[in-house]
């Protein structure tokens, strides 16, 4: 077989289209996997109609796990069988940033089957540009990180979004026992937020989501940890121009929180949750939210409040989440509620844009 089946961008298109396309050839410092498995996101066609892709025609999917079908000359320590994910983020190895556990940061910064946003030249992302959608995907040798016997494809393909959530719980400098409140619960950030919250000492979760009926079940997820929901529509109909997230989140926690972990990507829910914190609380956001905070810097100078954004995982993120899988410490299967042929991927997309039924984290299996 020459061809395979790819779930493609290409120019003058905000649409995903299914083509035939000849499998990649690895180089010598590259391994052809064989995907079992990709996860997908909806932010990629957001940031697609953005004009971030910047090679088109493309395959999509930052997010794959699958076999090494072959490995180039130059690769050494791995072998044509072996049970792996891909690692998607691409960056140069050697600034300041790769060199300190920051390498989200470095210029060269993009991820393969995904967007670049740096003028800076990227040499990798010119040669891997092509994502996971596929039946097979090319990627450099070091990037692939092998797969415990007890991890699924389907859960090695969402380690990235793990690791995210792993990233954003490490930027909050959360203390033993701290409350700490999640928007977006309900979605791929959130219930991956929800899962890892014990192993970073909270003690208590206040998640907020668009309705109590999908936050029940993700409040499941906690395990042993405390939870409080708070629905949106729940609230006073005009609690967006009334304050009335940050008095509801106030009820529940009168001190404040120590944290917000905000995947929120549009609305006045970011600035909300900001002023429920704690005097020295600190808010991540990972959302993408454009709308700007409505509190002036005086409040976040009184309070002492940190804002910390974050847009990716490293490398070490990765490999903490496969190894609380490895032992065990960390299932994630039941994260993954809906999983999907690489045939209906332009379905796939548009029923996890539109969000009508509840999706924690989807995948494709080609």
């Amino acid at each position: 077989m020459t061809a395979m089946l790819a779930a493609r961008a290409q120019k003058g298109s905000e649409a995903l289209h299914l083509h035939k396309i000849a499998i990649p050839e690895p180089g010598p410092d590259d391994v052809l996997v064989k995907v079992a498995a990709a996860g997908l996101a909806p932010g990629m066609m957001a940031l697609l109609a953005q004009g971030a892709f910047k090679h088109l025609p493309t395959t999509l999917g930052h997010e794959a796990a699958g076999t090494i079908a072959a490995v180039g000359s130059g690769v050494s320590g791995i072998g044509v069988g072996t049970r792996v994910r891909v690692h998607p983020n691409l960056n140069c190895r050697a600034c300041g940033y790769c060199r300190s556990d920051r390498d989200m940061m470095c210029p060269q910064q993009a991820m393969i089957g995904h967007a670049a946003f740096s003028p800076v030249p990227m040499p990798l992302y010119d040669r891997y540009h092509d994502g996971g959608l596929a039946e097979y995907i090319r990627v450099p040798g070091h990037l692939v990180d092998v797969l415990p016997d007890n991890v699924s494809y389907d859960v090695g393909a969402k380690v990235h979004d793990l690791a995210n959530a792993v990233r954003a719980l490490k930027l909050a400098n959360l203390p033993l026992g701290a409350t700490l409140i999640v928007t977006a619960a309900t979605g791929t950030m959130g219930t991956a937020t929800i899962k890892l919250a014990s192993h970073f000492g909270v003690g208590r979760l206040i998640l907020v989501g668009r309705s109590a009926e999908r936050l029940a079940p993700v409040s499941m997820l906690a395990g042993d940890v405390q939870v409080d929901t708070l629905a949106l529509d729940e609230l006073p109909a005009k609690w967006a121009t009334t304050a009335g997230l940050t008095g509801a989140l106030r009820a529940l926690a009168p001190n404040g929180a120590d944290a917000v972990l905000d995947f929120v990507p549009e609305g006045p829910a970011t600035s909300q949750a900001l002023a429920a914190l704690a005097t020295g609380g600190t808010l991540v956001h990972m959302g993408a939210n454009r709308n700007p905070l409505t509190l002036p810097m005086a409040a976040v100078m009184v309070n002492c409040w940190r804002i910390v954004g974050t847009r990716a995982c490293t490398r070490t993120d990765a490999q903490q989440v496969l190894a609380l899988l490895a032992k065990g410490a960390l299932t994630a299967d039941d994260l993954i509620t809906h999983r999907y042929p690489l045939s209906a991927a332009v379905e796939a997309v548009d029923a996890l844009r539109s969000r009508t039924e509840p999706i924690w984290m989807a995948v494709v299996n080609p």
